[in-house]
């Protein structure tokens, strides 16, 4: 297996999300769905943050998940 268990458990929630993603409306992509850091995260920003794995998006990946969004 490559990468640690918690690379593999990242794919997982990333694939997770990419599968949402890819089947909501360009116009439900425009809504906004968190707030992380007293920011306003739209599916849109979720997805730029999530796709370049950053800190943000790591934080928008678990609130998604704790929230049963993905």
């Amino acid at each position: 297996m490559h990468g640690t268990m918690e690379e593999v458990r990242g794919m997982k929630e990333k694939d997770r999300f990419l599968r949402v993603f890819s089947n909501l409306s360009v116009d439900l992509r425009k809504e906004i769905i968190l707030i992380v850091d007293n920011q306003p995260i739209t599916w849109n920003v979720a997805y730029g943050e999530i796709v370049n794995e950053t800190k943000l998006g790591e934080k928008i990946l678990e609130k998604l998940i704790e929230l049963e969004l993905i």
